[in-house]
């Protein structure tokens, strides 16, 4: 009774999955690109190395910087618009626009340009790499599932015929024309065929619920997967996949591949740049500043000067300096004197401004060895890379020879396996119709069926392991995967 539960419940459950959109190989692939949490990260490494590549391209134009600033100064200080050092406080600011360019360093800045255009190459090559390892997922679950439900059918076909044999089998019991232990017999068989069939749907859910982690689709979301017949998967004849040709094909296909060559030009343009920093540059620069102060000081008056205008009379601020100041006027009989004062503000930025404008020299002498250091370093990593490079293309090309191999002995498999299907049907209708005429005991009948089902579940195995190591060598050509 339980079992029989079981069953209802799982019949139940794949009617109600069939009334949802179905899923297909393509739709899986597209659902799991848009929203692969793997590959939203290497999409970011994409933009990152993008901006790293725009920023060295920009680093070939002029900078152009501002500068400013405002103080207030106490005590002994050197007054910014005149230069002398006097016990004064004043307020003073600064401004400055300079600029600069390189001239030549040996094409280090293009080298390095270069070097990041590749390497954000390469990460795009990376995303597509993580892609094909997600389709190559999705195929192999895809398969898992669509071979699990093809058991699934098989399983319960079986309980079908073993149900109907039990009921003919319980009406020549109860004639008395066979023995009741043909009929417990049978009622086990049926029993056993309903487990099997019971697990056979429970390794469909647990299928689904492999393809749903691989999608990041909620496990208690409804899924359901398009079915196409096996014998209906395109395939290459096995004769298009030699080994040797799908190998050169993958070394321009395959993403990896790419990788590889692609970090291996940006290492030598690296190490080119490095090796440019060794050299002497040239640059040129150039800018423009002004400043200005303010402050007003009490001048020392030796005598009274008569016959000079306000505007022409100046005082000695040492150093050559000569600042405007007031002559001393009489308020109500009291002498006032007034005040050496700063010249105005517009005045002062124009008296101050200046400009510069030249061409400098670097030549690195001695610097710890660091720019050497560095060379020899994106030597090795060179070498590095190219070891790594060479691995990889050996690696890849067992694995397509093992492919290969894998594919020949599972077409031959299958081949061996529908021939066993052939002959086990053959052997049963030979025991069916002893059985009908009492000839054969329901054991016997039992074991042939039981062989049937064996042969077909194998075959079946053998057909989806033999599609699956066939679409890999597609898969390994650049084709993609298909279905």
């Amino acid at each position: 009774m339980r079992k029989s539960a079981f069953v209802f419940l799982f019949l139940l459950t794949g009617t109600l999955l069939s009334a949802q959109e179905k899923w297909s190989l393509l739709k899986c692939y597209d659902y799991a690109i848009a929203n692969n949490i793997s590959i939203k990260q290497y999409q970011l490494n994409e933009k990152s190395s993008e901006l790293v590549y725009e920023q060295n391209k920009k680093e070939q134009l002029p900078s152009l910087n501002f500068s400013g600033n405002v103080a207030y100064r106490l005590g002994r200080s050197e007054n910014p618009t005149t230069g002398v050092y006097q016990d004064n406080n004043f307020v003073s600011s600064g401004y400055s626009l300079q600029s600069g360019v390189t001239l030549f360093n040996w094409f280090s800045r293009r080298n390095t340009i270069e070097a990041a255009k590749l390497n954000a190459d390469a990460d795009k090559a990376m995303t597509e790499k993580i892609k094909n390892d997600i389709a190559l997922n999705i195929a192999a679950a895809y398969l898992q599932i669509l071979l699990a439900k093809e058991q699934a059918n098989l399983a319960k076909v079986q309980v079908q015929i073993s149900r109907e044999q039990l009921n003919n089998t319980r009406k020549k019991v109860d004639a008395g024309l066979l023995p009741e232990l043909s009929a417990a017999e049978l009622e086990a068989q049926l029993a056993r065929d309903s487990a099997a069939y019971v697990s056979a749907e429970s390794g469909i859910v647990n299928y689904i619920l492999q393809m749903k982690s691989i999608l990041h689709i909620d496990a208690a979301a409804p899924f359901e997967v398009e079915t196409p017949p096996v014998d209906q998967i395109p395939v290459l004849p096995l004769a298009d996949m030699m080994p040797d040709a799908v190998y050169q094909l993958s070394l321009n296909n395959l993403p990896q591949q790419k990788i590889n060559d692609l970090r291996l030009q940006s290492a030598i343009k690296t190490s080119e740049a490095t090796r440019g920093q060794m050299y002497p540059n040239i640059t040129m620069f150039g800018g423009l500043s002004s400043n200005y102060a303010y402050f007003k000081d009490r001048p020392i008056y030796n005598q009274v000067l008569t016959g000079y205008s306000t505007s022409q009379l100046r005082a000695d601020a040492g150093g050559g300096v000569y600042l405007p100041v007031e002559i001393p006027t009489t308020v109500q009989g009291t002498t006032v004197l007034t005040y050496v004062k700063s010249d105005s503000y517009g005045q002062q930025l124009k008296n101050n401004f200046s400009q510069n404008l030249g061409i400098g020299l670097s030549v690195p002498i001695f610097n710890g060895h660091f720019a050497r250091t560095n060379w020899e370093q994106s030597k090795i990593r060179i070498k590095q890379i190219e070891l790594t490079k060479e691995l990889d293309n050996q690696t890849l090309k067992q694995d397509i020879y093992k492919a290969y191999n894998d594919a020949v002995a599972a077409l031959e498999k299958f081949y061996a396996d529908k021939k066993s299907v052939e002959t086990s049907e053959k052997a049963l209708g030979f025991s069916q119709k002893r059985f009908d005429l009492n000839l054969l005991t329901t054991l016997e009948l039992i074991t042939s069926q039981n062989n049937l089902i064996r042969a077909k579940i194998q075959a079946l195995y053998s057909q989806y392991d033999y599609v699956f190591k066939m679409k890999l060598l597609e898969f390994y050509r650049g084709q993609g995967l298909k279905f």
